[in-house]
This record gives structure tokens, sequence and C-alpha cells, in this order.
């Protein structure tokens, strides 16, 4: 059985609601369930949540809520790994046998059914054990600069300031939109951001983390965008 599994928690702190605030016109966890649905990869798409709004939120757009996650998993410091798997024992647990699982975030409107389902083609016929989302940084990190404790500017890599992009080498960073693995990877632990993962490479106009109300903005404004744009063709 391949199992989509949607973490959506309702104490969040820094965007109130976050999980289903609305977002140009839907609360933002549809787009995640819309897409795992379109995607047509999976058996069962499940959102765990510890809060009834969420719940409520999740069935109308056609997850499944089969469980209310329990308080100890509730907290702002759990991580991902902890409630997936929790997720998966339940479903096994309760007659489900799980094969395969793709953690979708439910803060990702830009998460597209074709990179789902690239996601799961690419992990059945390789040899990995994980593949997810990433996207590459918009300027060459071995370039950044930082503030010292006199609140003075320094480069963290000197010898690079100098250096043309170009001959740079380019770097990726996780673009926090889903993670495929099979379920006895998430069982056992094992870590994501390893040469045991496959990378699927997304165009950074469709990256956007949402952690405050300046990312919510931002995110807004590229959905609005790409709206318009796609009014015009």
């Amino acid at each position: 059985m391949n199992v989509a599994i949607i973490p959506a928690r309702g104490g969040s702190k820094r965007i109130k609601k976050k999980n289903i605030r609305s977002f140009c016109g839907q609360p933002i966890i549809a787009y995640s369930i819309q897409q795992a649905i379109k995607s047509g990869v999976f058996d069962r798409i499940i959102v765990s949540t510890d809060d009834d709004d969420i719940a409520t939120v999740a069935k109308t757009y056609g997850a499944e809520v089969p469980f209310i996650r329990p308080k100890d998993l509730s907290g702002d410091i759990v991580g991902t790994m902890d409630v997936v798997n929790h997720a998966i024992k339940w479903l096994e647990g309760n007659g489900g046998a799980v094969d395969y699982v793709c953690c979708i975030y439910p803060t990702a409107p830009f998460v597209r059914a074709a990179d789902i389902k690239k996601g799961f083609e690419l992990l059945v016929d390789s040899a990995k054990l994980f593949a997810f989302t990433v996207t590459t940084f918009p300027f060459p990190i071995q370039r950044a600069l930082r503030l010292n404790k006199n609140h003075q500017l320094e480069a963290f890599w000197p010898e690079n300031i100098e250096k043309r992009s170009q001959d740079l080498e380019e770097a990726y960073h996780d673009a926090g939109q889903f993670y495929w693995g099979k379920a006895v990877s998430f069982l056992e632990k094992e870590p994501i951001f390893a040469k045991h993962s496959f990378p699927i490479i997304l165009p950074r106009d469709i990256v956007q983390d949402i952690d405050t109300e300046e990312d919510w903005s931002c995110a807004e404004l590229m959905m609005l965008a790409k709206q318009t744009l796609g009014k015009r063709k």
C-alpha cells in the first residue's frame, strides 16, 4: 500500500492556524491534498493532526483523518520523522501493510502532482531509500557573508569573494515539499539527507518556505503571478 501522510498540527505559533489559513482562495492544506489525489499513486491520503478544525478541513478536501495525533507528538519540537512513524505504525496496527510513504507538507501550495508521481517512480526504479525535492540557491553559498560579534561583515570563505559565480559549484537545498521513502526506511529512521536519497530538482519559482508572515506574502504573490500568467496563455 502506498500512503501519503500530511503532518498538520494545530499549534502553529508564528502564523496562527497556518495549516488551514486561506491562501489565494482556499485553505493552504487543500493544495497538498488535491495534488496528492491528482497524482494517482496513493491508496490512502492521511492527515495526521491533533486539531479538530484541521481534521474537518482535511476531510472536506478528500483526505482521511483516521486518528487524532496523541499529545506527546503535538509539540513544536516534535520531528516529522516521529509523526510519520506514528502514522505508519497506526496503519499497520489496523490491518494495513505499508510499502511506500510520501510525507507531504501541508504548507506547500506549489507542490505538483507530476513531481509526486516522478518521485515515486524514481524510488521504485532505483535502489535508493528516499526521494525528495531540492532546488538551487539563488546566490553562490561560497560567497556568503556573516556578522561577527562586533556586528561587522566578514566572509565565511574569504578566498571565494573574488571568484566569478560561474566558477563556483552549484549548491542545493531542501525544497520542503515532500519526502518519498520506503516504509521500513522511515521506521528505521534512516537519514533522509544522505547518498541513499534521490533528488527531484525543482525550479526556484515554485519553491517558497512558509514560516513567517513575510514568507506567506511572498508565496501568495508568487501564486497570484502564476495564476495571472496562466489566464493570459
